[in-house]
């Protein structure tokens, strides 16, 4: 099993040719209200890519809680770790422009009301293989899970997606096995601006890392001195806003199965780039037949 504690927002996507610069008004051609936030995105991947998974998290009494609560469970997610408080759910206003490029701003709502796992969540995280985490949710909150997927009984790897980025506290670096960041994002935690020296930099904070490259693919290191580079698979992007989450989503299910590095590494970016040509977030993602059948043809 795999538990996901993090962000449930419902996303506002406006899909337009050209983003407005500051001061400028532009007209979209569609408008769409899609569920995702990166931990719910994760977890919906991870399921869709074959896994068990519970998601943990909590969302707002308001219009777009039952409906975030919904897409979950449609997707397979163990939803009882999913809490209700008072006020709004998080949302994400995205720009989508056509080629696939998007900008976001979020606007965490119930997910500021994160304090740490509550209830019987320590009790999911200990059942599962693997604990995946991002930066959407208070840190402290973070901080407070990866140590209870490291404290105890549990098993549970911690996979990090370091976004939106932030300073990392020395607590959760302690207790993560694999980091998973784009490579703006890997330089913005390292200070340095060529993915593969990051990559050598991250190391020195975690065991194992993966950076994203988009196009270029993605570069896994672990400590024990293997370095990797897998391939994009060359598609036509539609609309990127979910194809990192769908990465890690994806990448947490390989390592669970046994996968080795390199295969989870293909498996990945497999289920990526089904999900760029699609548009939306969590309706953007593969199920694992898909995966599967674009495997055999890598």
């Amino acid at each position: 099993m795999i538990s996901v504690f993090g962000s449930a927002n419902m996303d506002l996507v406006a899909y337009v040719a050209q983003a407005p610069k500051p001061g400028e008004t532009v007209t979209g051609r569609e408008f769409r209200t899609i569920p995702g936030g990166k931990g719910a995105n994760q977890a919906i991947a991870a399921a869709r890519a074959g896994a068990d998974v519970a998601f943990l998290g909590a969302v707002g009494d308001d219009a777009f809680g039952p409906g975030l609560r919904a897409a979950l469970a449609e997707a397979g997610v163990d939803t009882a770790g999913l809490r209700v408080v008072p006020g709004p759910s998080g949302v994400a206003h995205i720009v989508v422009q056509d080629g696939g490029d998007n900008s976001i701003i979020v606007v965490p709502g119930a997910n500021g009301a994160v304090t740490g796992p509550a209830g019987r969540d320590a009790e999911a995280i200990a059942r599962s293989g693997a604990l995946l985490l991002q930066l959407e949710l208070p840190m402290d909150a973070v901080v407070a899970a990866a140590q209870v997927a490291r404290g105890g009984s549990s098993r549970a790897e911690v996979i990090l997606t370091p976004a939106p980025a932030a300073p990392l506290p020395a607590e959760l670096l302690e207790a993560v096995g694999l980091i998973v960041p784009n490579e703006h994002e890997a330089a913005a935690l390292t200070g340095r601006d060529d993915p593969g020296d990051a990559l050598e930099a991250l190391l020195d904070l975690v065991p194992e890392a993966v950076v994203t490259l988009g196009v270029r693919g993605a570069l896994y290191g672990s400590r024990d001195g293997t370095r990797l580079h897998e391939p994009a698979v060359p598609v036509r992007a539609v609309d990127t806003t979910a194809a990192g989450d769908t990465f890690a989503g994806a990448l947490a299910v390989a390592r669970t199965e046994g996968a080795a590095p390199a295969r989870a590494l293909r498996f990945a970016s497999a289920a990526a780039a089904l999900s760029v040509q699609r548009e939306g977030a969590s309706t953007s993602m593969p199920h694992r037949h898909e995966i599967d059948r674009l495997m055999e043809d890598l």
